[in-house]
C-alpha cells in the first residue's frame, strides 16, 4: 500500500543486515529517466515495473521495496513469492493517509478524495498482498525501529 513504509523499513532493514537495498520505483525512474507520474498510463507502467522487479528479485542478498501495485500482476506476484521472503507491512487507512497526504509524487492519490482511493486500493490489494506474503507485520502504532526489530526477528527464524 502507498505509505505503508516499504522504502523506509526496507532501507533500515538492509542497513541492519548490512545488505544492499533497492526500491523498485526509484529503479524504474532511474532506468527510464523520468518520475513515476510521467511513466503512466498504467499498463505500460506495470509492464516496466514487472521487468525491473524480475531483474531485482534475482539478486540473492538484496532487500527490495516494491511499489504498492506490484502485486497486481500475476507474474510479478509469483516471482516475488518464489524468489524472495515477502513481508507485508499491514497498516490502516488513517496511517496511510497521514503518511502520503497529497504527495505529488504519488499519482494514484492526486485526486479529490485520496482517503477513498486508499480504502479502495486496500480492499482490492490486501488479498493479493496476503497471497504473496510469507509474513505479515502489523505496523499500526509501531515505530520504524520496532518494525525493523520484528522483521529481524523473523529473518533470524526464517
Amino acid at each position: 500500500m502507498p505509505g505503508a513504509g516499504k522504502t523506509t523499513v526496507g532501507a533500515a532493514l538492509a542497513a541492519a543486515l548490512e545488505r544492499p537495498f533497492a526500491d523498485s520505483d526509484r529503479e524504474i525512474e532511474r532506468r527510464y529517466g523520468a518520475p513515476l507520474a510521467m511513466l503512466f498510463p498504467m499498463p505500460t507502467f506495470r509492464a516496466r515495473e514487472a521487468g525491473v522487479i524480475d531483474a531485482l528479485s534475482q539478486r540473492d542478498t538484496l532487500i527490495l521495496a516494491t511499489g504498492g501495485g506490484a502485486v497486481l500482476r500475476d507474474d510479478t506476484r509469483a516471482r516475488l513469492k518464489a524468489r524472495c521472503h515477502v513481508i507485508y507491512l499491514v497498516s490502516d487507512i488513517d496511517a496511510l493517509y497521514r503518511r502520503t497526504g497529497r504527495d505529488p509524487a504519488r499519482p494514484l492519490l492526486n485526486v479529490p478524495d485520496p482517503r477513498a482511493v486508499l480504502a479502495e486500493l486496500q480492499r482490492t490489494r490486501d488479498p493479493l498482498y496476503r497471497a504473496c506474503a510469507h509474513r505479515l507485520l502489523d505496523t499500526r502504532g509501531a515505530s520504524i525501529d520496532e518494525i525493523v526489530a520484528a522483521a529481524l526477528a523473523e529473518s533470524a527464524s526464517a
